[in-house]
């Protein structure tokens, strides 16, 4: 009788099978001395019953230990095939099927199958946490697992800046994380949290400091609100707090006016203290700010190249050529650079300021009335000249 032993050469279960049938008539040779000695034909008799005995236990061994190696690299071996880390993303009311889908459609598992048999068994549908987590190449099956039922998710940083209306707001941060923009703008017209703030539906967007946040990516509207209220306090210290009973402004009255610094010159940010400055000399002055952004605003055109008096005539808080003192509100959401710049802004002189009209950003800047007329006919100029209408 041959027994054939296919498969790898190296098959550790195999390898040990051959060498057990290569040592097994040894093994029988002292049993069949004893016996024969007794009696020779009983001898033969049970010689051949513990051959077969011992070739059939060798391949039960064989069989569950191929079995047995097999889960075990189902279960332990690198499954995760990806160049870069790869984000998984678990929603809410997300199952095992839809994360297996998820895992399929990226084409980063060599097989889908033992991590959904492997999931299956581990109960990871009963055990599943939303977040965003990420898969490294080589990782198992029990890695994958493991890390999706531990709630071990990796952060996401969270960048808003440059932004005017809380529609775009809510639509930049829910583009980030889990909450959509509809879930921010429901949250900002029907919370009454900006106004335990103090905060107005017009002036609540001073609340966010422009910046880069790690956070979580199923992180809530509400929770997004919360945390962006302890970085305000963070950002607002004793330092900026002080200089902003020096200047005589309240913290939201810097941002506004941060807004339209930045508005009307974020090209050149090193003129943005000047402008600032030139600013707080009409509002020491109780003169009308006269700021071509909140016009823009006004009107809701921020492509706007160029303003013209029947612009200046819009009915609008926010237009500062019809009405004294800062608007409601911010026009822009200003980088920090621009609120300190408000804050230590420069002392000068100046009350009038226009732009040069030729890209750069930059201002000519006048104490007088005369001389502001000569530097918008400059300006009006240039604009004809780059045919700018």
């Amino acid at each position: 009788m041959k027994i054939f032993i296919t498969g790898g050469n190296h098959h550790p279960f195999l390898l040990f099978c051959r060498k057990l049938f290569i040592i097994a008539p040894r093994i029988q040779y002292p049993f069949y001395f004893c016996i024969s000695k007794a009696d020779p034909d009983m001898a033969n008799g049970k010689y051949k019953t513990w051959r077969i005995f011992l070739i059939v236990f060798l391949l039960a061994i064989g069989i569950v230990g191929v079995l047995g190696y097999s889960k075990y690299k189902k279960v332990v071996a690198p499954n995760v095939t990806t160049a870069e880390n790869f984000s998984l993303y678990i929603t809410a009311n997300a199952d095992l099927e839809s994360v297996t889908e998820q895992l399929k459609k990226a084409n980063i598992l060599k097989d889908e199958t033992s991590f959904y048999w492997w999931a299956t068994k581990k109960d990871l549908y009963k055990n599943l946490h939303p977040g965003r987590y990420v898969l490294k190449n080589g990782m198992s099956n029990r890695e994958i697992v493991n890390l999706l039922m531990s709630g071990r998710q990796t952060p996401v940083n969270v960048t808003f800046n440059n932004i005017r209306i809380k529609k775009d707001f809510a639509g930049r941060i829910g583009a980030q994380i889990e909450a959509d923009s509809i879930d921010f703008i429901t949250y900002f017209d029907t919370t009454s949290y900006f106004k335990s703030l103090g905060l107005t539906k017009d002036n609540f967007m001073t609340l966010f400091i422009p910046n880069t946040y790690e956070l979580y990516w199923n992180t809530s509207a509400e929770s997004f609100i919360k945390r962006m209220q302890k970085e305000h306090e963070t950002f607002w210290n004793s330092a900026r707090l002080n200089k902003t009973k020096e200047i005589g402004l309240t913290p939201e009255e810097v941002y506004i006016l941060a807004s339209i610094v930045y508005s009307e010159n974020d090209r050149a940010s090193d003129e943005a203290s000047r402008i600032a400055g030139v600013y707080m000399n009409r509002l020491h002055k109780g003169m009308k700010l006269e700021a071509d952004p909140t016009v823009k605003f006004a009107i809701g055109d921020f492509a706007k190249k160029r303003i013209y008096f029947a612009d200046l005539e819009i009915e609008s808080p926010y237009n500062t050529y019809k009405y004294a003192g800062l608007p409601p509100g911010p026009i822009h959401m200003p980088p920090i650079k621009y609120i300190d710049a408000v804050l230590h802004y420069e002392k000068n002189d100046y009350i009038f300021l226009c732009g040069r009209g030729d890209g750069s950003g930059r201002h000519y800047f006048a104490e007088t009335l005369s001389e502001h007329n000569k530097n918008r006919a400059m300006y009006i100029q240039t604009l004809n000249k780059l045919g700018i209408r």
